[in-house]
Order: structure tokens, then sequence, then C-alpha cells
């Protein structure tokens, strides 16, 4: 059966073997969050000692938001194509774009983007995989938009030919009333309605399944499993997907990311056990190991080392002997030192974080900005690809259908998406500083060396480089045949 067509039993099916080929990964996911994030009662996690892993990453998850998707800020932008640019529109389509853009930001600044975007992050850091889940809002709620970070739990992910997670299944545990709520046409079989009062509730098993279709848009379908049955809930089409899965970096035919914390796992490991080694040494040189004769005085069991007390002891005897330590436990602060700073490197507590040394100049600033571009070079290019172009091409889809932004095209050859967060200026800001230091170059030749330079091409490609606003630039005036 083709990908673009499929049955309810067929969702089912599917999710089970993607579900059965994901189980090696969900060993190592409980450890990396349960080293990570605080274990929750009742998990039958192990005990944490040491809070720099966890530290650590909520750092580089908040970093991450503030880098790539700054809250309140424009970190994208909409511009005309090269052949748009140079045309006789180019100044109504780029103010036309740049108005689509204010729109969109202002939807998402009136949305919940910037709360679930950071647990999305969180995930990538910790599982190596994020998955978000946008849809449209209900008809007078303040913005358009509705973001979900989708558990790592709930999603179940396929990979398609061209190395993007475009298969999506999502299974979730609903009562019939949120059913109900959830798919308001949808047919509820018989013994399905609301339970009586006072009986427990029950929830039932609803899998979500996004496809590509085939014809550049995805399929949807929502399948109940109810009394070994697969029943159609709601089945449609989308022009861009819902399901945003993105990754921090993968190994060649592996589906799933590994995200920093999987990697420094085992120095996470190390300085939790040498903090609890360390806790109980501290415990023992606080109230020591004693040793007493039992000469029918003296009961150790009886014996209580509080300040004040009176331990009685046999004339003659030795009473209560401390012993003495084994050995010097100072070699474990050497060790969790270096455990500890390699944990803070691994999840680039240090790279991403705000300098300390308040003397540093500017090139020192930049330079150090650019280390952290070079560092973050490939995740930030799979970002791009599996996370951001798809979220503003889904957030656009949602507002062109309502009405509120004009149809485009983000294909490079109508409109072009541009990025402005912190970490992409710093590579445009590279980009821009070899065209000047080419343009210095270039009038350090004299005069005759200035003529072959073409003014308004190179100010358009700075204006490129640095995501400066179409609107800036003149337009350019048609010429003459």
């Amino acid at each position: 059966m083709p990908r673009n067509e499929m049955t309810p039993e067929a969702v089912l099916a599917r999710h089970a073997a993607a579900l059965e080929r994901r189980r090696p990964w969900e060993a190592v996911w409980r450890e990396c969050y349960d080293h990570v994030l605080a274990t929750t009662p009742g998990s039958g996690g192990p005990m944490l000692y040491d809070a720099t892993a966890a530290d650590a990453a909520e750092q580089l998850s908040a970093s991450l938001l503030a880098e790539l998707t700054p809250p309140w800020s424009r970190w994208f932008g909409l511009a005309p194509s090269r052949a748009l640019e140079e045309g006789p529109d180019a100044a109504a389509a780029a103010a036309a774009l740049e108005e689509a853009a204010e729109v969109l930001q202002g939807h998402l600044d009136r949305s919940n983007f910037a709360l679930e975007m950071h647990q999305a992050f969180l995930d990538l850091v910790v599982a190596g995989t994020g998955v978000l889940l946008v849809e449209e809002a209900p008809p007078g709620e303040s913005s358009a938009l509705r973001f979900t970070a989708v558990p790592l739990t709930q999603a179940v992910l396929e990979e398609g030919a061209g190395g993007r997670l475009d298969t999506v299944y999502r299974a979730t545990m609903l009562e019939a009333g949120a059913i109900a709520r959830r798919y308001p046409t949808a047919i509820l079989p018989a013994g399905l309605g609301p339970e009586e009062e006072g009986d427990a509730p029950v929830r039932f098993r609803v899998v979500e399944a996004v496809w590509p279709d085939g014809h550049g848009g995805c399929g949807y379908l929502a399948v109940l499993d109810h009394d070994g049955r697969a029943v159609p809930l709601a089945t449609g089409r989308f022009a861009d997907s819902p399901f945003i899965a993105f990754r921090w970096l993968k190994a060649p035919g592996e589906t799933y990311g590994r995200g920093p914390v999987m990697k420094t796992l085992p120095d996470i490991r190390t300085a939790n056990k040498v903090v609890e080694l360390v806790l109980k040494n501290a415990s023992i040189a606080a109230t020591g190991i004693w040793q007493a004769e039992d000469d029918g005085v003296l009961n150790p069991a009886t014996v209580r080392l509080v300040p004040g007390a009176i331990i009685p002891k046999a004339p003659g005897s030795s009473g209560l002997t401390p012993l003495a330590a084994p050995g010097n436990f100072d070699v474990s602060q050497l060790v969790l030192e270096d455990q500890r700073r390699r944990i803070r490197a691994a999840l680039l507590a240090d790279r991403l974080s705000a300098p300390q040394d308040a003397r540093m100049t500017a090139t020192e600033v930049l330079e150090r900005s650019a280390q952290t571009a070079r560092l973050l070079g490939a995740t930030y290019g799979r970002l791009q690809s599996e996370l951001l172009s798809p979220l503003v091409a889904r957030c656009l889809s949602i507002l062109r259908r309502r009405g509120e932004v004009p149809p485009m095209l983000l294909d490079g050859r109508e409109v072009r998406l541009t990025y402005q967060s912190p970490l992409a200026r710093v590579q445009g800001r590279a980009d821009a500083a070899n065209t000047l230091l080419f343009l210095q170059a270039a009038s350090a030749l004299g005069a005759e060396a200035v003529k072959q330079i073409d003014i308004t091409a190179a100010t358009r490609h700075l204006a490129r480089a640095l995501a400066a606003p179409a609107g800036l630039l003149t337009p350019i005036a048609p010429t003459e045949e």
C-alpha cells in the first residue's frame, strides 16, 4: 500500500512496528532523564547527588532559545528572491513581505511559543530529539497559533527518503469526554460514552499519524484503538506538517538523534557517584567509627554520641576507641573537578553563557561568538533545516488560511527565508567582514581598482549578509532597452 493511502489498520500496524524499532533507545533516554532531571516520586530512578549536569542542561536549552528563537525578538525575515528583488515590483514585494513577517511575529509573541519551545529544546538537549506540534488555535483567542512540546514517550518517528523525520505517530491515552471534545465529528463506538457518576475514568489509546502524501502536502489520520478494532476519528490533509521533529545530531543509519547529555552520560554517572562517596566519607568524618570492649558495663547498642553524654566504662578497660580512617579521600576532589569541567564543556555551559571577565575587548567578544558558531555549526545547520524552516512555513500556512498574510512560496525562487537570530548574525558578520576586507584591499590598489567595483551590488550583498530589512534599499531602476 502506498504511504499516501493509509488505512486505520495500517496506522496501528505501522505505529506498532515503528515503536518496536524505538525500543533500544528507551533505556538510554531513561538513563539520561534520570541523571539530568530531578527524579519524580515513585519513578524508581537513581538518587541524584550532583546537580552539575542538570544545571548545564537547563542553561543549554535556555541558551538555544535565546540564540535561535529569542522571545519578543525577530529571529526570522522574509525577503524577495533575487529575480523579484531586481524587478519593477521589488519595493511593493518587500513591503508586503515585511508586513507578513510582522504579522507572524505578533502571533508568536501572543502565543505560548516561548514556553513550549523551551521544553522542546530541553528534550533536544537530553535525548537528542525534540517534537513540536503547531496547531491552529480556535477563533477568538489572542493568537492563531498554539504550540505543544510533544514528549518522546508519545512520539514515534520514521525517516523519509530525504533524510527528514516526515512521518510522525503520536499515541495518547484519553478519556471518552476528551475524545469527543477533540474529535467532535467522530462517530464513537457503543460503550464509549461518558462514564457513570462515581465510576473510575477509563482511558483509551488514540494514535495520530502524519505522513507525506506524495503531492507536496501531508496526510493526517486519527485512530482509536478500541477492543482490538481500529476506529477512525478524523482524517484530513495539511499543506505543511503540524508535527515538527528535529535532532541535535545523528549517526548514519539511525532515526533518532543523539544529544549532548547522551555523549557525556558516563561523566555524569561518575560525578554523581563521587559526590555520593564524598558525602558518605563526610558522615564518617563527622560521627566517626568506634570500637569498645564488651565488659558488661558498656553496651555499644545504647551508646549515643551526642554533646554532654556520659558513657560508663569499667575500671581498667579502654572504653570507646576511635578507628582511624583507611586513607585520605582528598583525591575525590580532583576527580570531581575534572568530571564537572568535562560535563560543562560537553553541554557548552561555558561557551553559551555570558562572559564573566568584564575586561574583555569587543574583538575578544566577537571571537568568542565565532568559536560558539563553529562549535554549533553542524547542529545549527540541522536545526535550520529540520526546525526553523518548517516552523515558519507551518505558521505562515495557518495565517494564510485565515487570510492574514498573502499566499507565498518559501522556495527561494519567490520568497527567501532569512534568519536574524543572534547565532545567525554571527555567521552573517563573518561574511560581511570578508566583503569589507575585499573592498578595503581594492581601495588600497587605487582608483582603477575601485572602478571595477559595483557599489550597488556590494551594498545589496552586505544587506543580505547582515539580514537587513529589504525596505531599507532603494528599488533598482528598470534598464532601458
